[in-house]
């Protein structure tokens, strides 16, 4: 956490760590802050809701990343959602400690400053692509991102494995649309799919389609 050294045992005995299955919320969009969320282990999915029906993935969570931390303005309430997509650990730290870690280790809130401004500028910047992008631009870009953040496993599949739902939330398009892009990048032999995992064949074309599409 780049914490002070003399800092790290009252972390270790005021902080929680918890088990937490696939599927399970770990809070919801409009619940009271209580504190944020560093995950140990698994895979976390933060979404929105989009309308009454639809949500939008804004990002992944996975090992060394925080979530929760949207909840520090001044709402008091979480404009956001969180689930986990496959088991795994988080540790809680509640916002009363929170503020006092942030009070006496100013290295930790540079790096937290520079975490907040890196995650404000990709909302942004997948802002404008779901604006101005074409359906098959954003899930080039979709799958380019999930490579770069969770990497491929030994069979040379993305490390991660998602529904059609959340990969259509993560790419702000519709269940259909995706499911006819997904079919037209199988046939163009871009990429490969298994059941929920995606191989990358062509990466190069995924990066010309973002290029063709982008704004």
């Amino acid at each position: 956490m780049h914490c002070l050294s003399d800092w790290i045992p009252v972390i270790a005995a005021r902080r929680e760590n918890h088990v937490v299955k696939k599927g399970e919320v770990i809070f919801k969009e409009g619940d009271p802050v209580t504190g944020i969320y560093f995950v140990y282990e698994g895979k976390i999915k933060v979404h929105k809701k989009w309308d009454a029906e639809k949500e939008l993935i804004l990002r992944f969570a996975q090992k060394g990343d925080i979530v929760g931390h949207l909840g520090l303005g001044d709402t008091g309430f979480y404009p956001v959602s969180a689930t986990a997509i496959e088991a795994g650990m988080i540790c809680y730290i509640g916002m009363n400690f929170l503020e006092s870690t942030l009070n006496v280790n100013n290295n930790f809130v540079i790096k937290l400053m520079r975490f907040f401004a890196n995650e404000l500028q990709e909302s942004e910047k997948r802002m404008r692509n779901l604006a101005h992008m074409p359906v098959k631009g954003r899930v080039a870009q979709a799958l380019i991102s999930l490579k770069n953040k969770f990497g491929l496993n030994g069979e040379g599949f993305l490390n991660i494995d998602l529904s059609r739902q959340d990969l259509a939330a993560f790419t702000g398009a519709a269940y259909e649309s995706l499911f006819r892009t997904i079919n037209d990048l199988i046939e163009e032999k871009i990429i490969e799919v298994a059941g929920k995992s995606i191989l990358i064949k062509n990466e190069n074309m995924l990066i010309k389609l973002t290029e063709e599409t982008s704004i």
